[in-house]
Formats: C-alpha cells, structure tokens, sequence
C-alpha cells in the first residue's frame, strides 16, 4: 500500500490548525487515558489502521493495559470501564454514528452526568478530532505500522 496525499506538504496551514487542536486537548483536563479509549474506539468503528496503530502504542507507552484495549470493541459487555468512561465510550458511538441516531436525547442524558458543559464540550471536540484524523488516514491511505510514541510510561521504561 501507498500513500495517496501527503497533507502536511500539501495543505500545511490546515495541519497545522488540527495539530493546534490536538495539542489543547491533551491539556484540556480530561483524563489522558479516556482520551485514548475514545480516539481507539472511533478508529476502530472508523476502520482507521493508521490510527488504531498509532493510539494503541500511545496508549501503551501511557501504561494502559492489553485487557482494556483487547476488549474495546466489547465494552458494553465488560467490567473494566469506570462508569465516567463508559459514558464517554456512549458519547463516542453517538457522535462517530451521527448518520444512524443523530446523536439520541437518551445518550445525551446518559453522559451529561459524568462530565460538566468544559468537559463534554472537549470530549465532543476530541470525538470530531479523531473523526476527522480518520478520514484523513483513510482518504489518503497513510500507511500504519511505523509511528513510534514520544515517550514510554515509568512501569515501562523500567521493564
């Protein structure tokens, strides 16, 4: 496989734009960890491999466990989720499959509980960030499997 575009070359204002967007979010105050189950759940309902490739190592060298990455596709049926993420994950599904529900009031009530307005507001950015990475990815057939995260998690490091 070969890669179609290469935007940062083509459009650089744009990526620079969506990287400036990534970059408030990884400081917006949301767990790290809830972020990369969301940015792996959409990928994987996306069909993204460049992400999924990517957001699985990010979130290894974070120290998330293989068991609750394993297992994302079977979240619902799972006891490894706290409830605040199992929330997000409903989020997630909702917005990624806007075509399907339209995002349904009964989620909306689902979620609301676990985070405040900052807090959904950047959990929905972070869900149409991925999205769009996705669509990126997969228009421009990035080919995954040579990323490697910037930094390792302690328990990591130390094994």
């Amino acid at each position: 496989m070969e890669a179609r575009l290469n935007y940062f070359k083509a459009a650089p204002g744009v990526m620079k734009a969506m990287v400036s967007l990534g970059r408030y979010l990884d400081d917006c105050g949301l767990e790290h960890s809830l972020l990369n189950l969301v940015k792996l759940r959409a990928s994987q309902i996306n069909g993204c491999a460049y992400c999924l490739d990517m957001h699985w190592k990010e979130a290894r060298a974070a120290g998330e466990s293989e068991q609750r990455m394993y297992s994302l596709d079977a979240w619902r049926e799972c006891p490894y989720y706290t409830d605040r993420e199992i929330a997000a994950l409903k989020w997630t599904e909702a917005v990624t499959l806007i075509n399907k529900d339209r995002v349904p009031d009964e989620v909306y009530e689902e979620v609301r509980p676990h985070f405040n307005e900052k807090e959904l507001s950047d959990l929905t950015f972070a869900i149409v960030m991925i999205n769009g990475w996705n669509r990126l990815n997969i228009s421009a057939r990035v080919v995954p499997g040579a990323y490697q995260p910037a930094h390792a998690s302690p328990v990591q490091a130390a094994g």
